[in-house]
């Protein structure tokens, strides 16, 4: 198995790669963060991985998209997972004051995700096998007044990753969007974070690392979150804008 993890770094990702190295697997980790790369790359090959590499690269800001992949599938001889993890959350108030705020939470969640996930896309569909997991979010499912400019770049991803897997049908390979409620990481530090509702990134991992082999296309982690997010989504409009969501 030989797998690739766009975000390395992110939790989510650290999560997930250690369930890949328990299975042996060989891992590319990319991402921006030199050191704390290298240091996941010696946990991984402590924890069972045939090998990890590692390999830098600002992913929200490459325009060699198409170059910069063949040369990671090459470092790493082959490909079988691709996991894109990375993400920010930024600031709703600034970016609906700030337009290059606004901007920039949609480059980086939406056009540059968009981007890596259509060139993964075109090298599994050559290949004929393979899988795309991309971490996604409940707040694509409706827009909240909490972060709607965040959750607009993941409704985008959304339609593009399932369009992804429509294509693939009866070719082979698979992509799958992971929707995670709210988590425990880097990213909602900060936040008030007690509560039923909140998951580990271990609990996301688990499911992002399964899917990668089976099930729909759309996963929403942990699972009660498909229930929740059916309502919300059918709630009236009087009622959900009521709602200190």
């Amino acid at each position: 198995m030989r797998v690739i993890i766009l975000g390395a770094t992110s939790a989510i990702a650290a999560c997930t790669a250690r369930l890949y190295a328990k299975e042996g697997a060989s891992i590319l980790l990319v991402g921006r963060d030199e050191v704390r790369l290298s240091q996941m790359a010696v946990d991984l090959k402590a924890r069972g991985a045939e090998n990890a590499t590692v390999a830098f690269s600002d992913l929200a800001a490459a325009t060699d998209a198409p170059q910069q992949f063949a040369g990671f599938v090459q470092q790493l001889g082959g490909v079988d997972h691709v996991l894109l993890a990375y993400g920010i959350l930024g600031d709703q108030g600034a970016a609906e004051r700030d337009l290059v705020a606004a901007e920039e939470i949609l480059r980086v969640n939406f056009n540059s995700a968009a981007a890596w996930s259509l060139v993964a896309a075109n090298v599994l569909e050559a290949q004929g096998r393979g899988s795309l997991v991309v971490i996604g979010s409940v707040a694509g499912d409706r827009g909240r007044r909490a972060n709607f400019i965040y959750g607009a770049a993941k409704a985008g991803l959304e339609a593009l990753v399932e369009g992804i897997a429509h294509r693939f049908a009866n070719k082979g390979p698979r992509a799958v969007l992971i929707k995670p409620g709210p988590t425990v990481t880097p990213m909602t530090d900060g936040m008030n974070r007690k509560g039923a509702l909140w998951a580990k990134p271990e609990q996301i991992a688990e499911i992002a690392h399964a899917r990668a082999y089976r099930g729909a296309a759309i996963a929403y982690a942990p699972g009660f979150w498909r229930y929740i997010m059916l309502i919300i989504r059918n709630l009236p409009a009087a009622i959900f804008n009521r709602m200190e969501i």
